[in-house]
């Protein structure tokens, strides 16, 4: 997810404009990379502010640990965001919106950003599907086994494991190089000459199209789990019962609760989307490269096309929880949404009204 090098690698074609308009190029690229990173930086911290604010939503034991895991992925999309795009500036500003060849150093630790930062989203992203999976399908384990330190923990691996791979070119284990239209440095693509080069490659598209794959299914799991639920709620509400009060009230609390599963599945749907369509396709060129003999300095044109769509995940996950809120969401559907969430909440008032008056 490195939206902030969406400047240099969008706008940026090599070295082949013309005299006249090379000059041009780096003070608007410049302007554009400054642009789209305080665009992307207060859209991350927008989101932050909201999941700030709905936290009292959050208050039980069975969803704080989906709120840590959305906020560590807003964070590691705006760390990211903030150092990928001040790797950007420094590109503009020193070398005329172009990495040197000298420059490996520089190139190491702006490969080993983009892999880490975009291995972290990918794998929280995972992590949140499967919580959330656990939660709906599984309720009563989730709320006695899994807490906040599971959800810590998980974080903490889930890091760890990004950085590891990160940082493996550092110790001898395969190379970050300049990549066209050398404005930014990765993992070679093309590159049989080198074991290690091609393992980091493939290790990288493998996690990064794992943790896509299973978020899907599980974001399908817990969604016909829902849908389940809600026709049972529903046949249950049908069926005549002396004790229509009582079963009124616990219906209408789990629908309380349900209504606020819809929402959080209905966002972490969003991401999972947002995140297929915008990485999938680089991930999926970097693996079918891995079995492909291609000459190492033949240029493609598709894994820039590719990395330009991926570069727009980061800057994208924070309107998922901007857009799809409750709020939000209530006046998209016409009020259908507030209904369903006033609805349960009357029931349950006139429910507890019946049963006193019984007594």
């Amino acid at each position: 997810m490195m939206a902030s090098s969406v400047p240099v690698i969008l706008s940026l074609t090599s070295s082949t404009e013309s005299p006249n308009n090379a000059s041009s190029y780096p003070s608007k690229n410049l302007v554009m990379s400054c642009l789209t990173m305080i665009f992307g930086a207060i859209s991350n911290l927008t989101a932050l502010g909201i999941l700030a604010q709905s936290r009292a939503r959050f208050r039980r034991q069975s969803r704080k640990s989906f709120l840590l895991l959305t906020v560590a992925l807003l964070l590691a999309d705006l760390l990211g965001h903030v150092i990928l795009g001040a790797f950007a500036m420094h590109v503009h500003l020193n070398w005329k919106s172009e990495i040197s060849e000298h420059q490996k150093s520089f190139c190491n630790v702006f490969g080993a950003s983009m892999v880490f930062f975009g291995l972290c989203s990918l794998l929280l992203g995972c992590a949140m599907a499967v919580e959330r999976c656990v939660a709906i399908t599984h309720p009563f384990f989730h709320v006695s086994r899994i807490t906040i330190a599971h959800a810590q923990s998980a974080v903490l691996f889930l890091s760890s494991s990004a950085l590891v791979l990160a940082v493996l070119p550092f110790f001898s284990v395969g190379n970050y190089t300049i990549q066209e239209p050398k404005t930014w440095c990765f993992l070679p693509i093309n590159n049989f000459y080198v074991p290690a080069d091609k393992t980091l490659a493939l290790v990288f598209s493998s996690l990064g199209l794992f943790a896509l794959f299973f978020s899907v299914l599980c974001n399908i799991v817990s969604g016909l789990a829902l849908l389940h639920a809600r026709i049972k709620s529903r046949n249950g509400n049908m069926t005549p019962s002396a004790s229509s009060g009582r079963r009124a009230s616990s219906t209408s609390t789990a629908s309380l609760f349900r209504t606020l599963d819809v929402e959080m599945l209905v966002q972490l749907t969003a991401v999972t989307v947002v995140s297929f369509v915008c990485w999938g396709p680089f991930l999926i060129h970097v693996f079918v490269k891995q079995f492909q003999w291609v000459p190492h300095n033949t240029k493609d044109p598709f894994t820039l096309v590719s990395l330009r769509m991926a570069v727009w995940n980061q800057i994208l996950d924070p309107w998922v929880y901007i857009l799809f809120r409750k709020t939000v969401l209530s006046r998209l559907c016409c009020g259908r949404y507030s209904q369903e969430i006033m609805i349960p909440s009357h029931s349950f008032s006139e429910s507890r009204r019946h049963t006193i008056s019984l007594h």
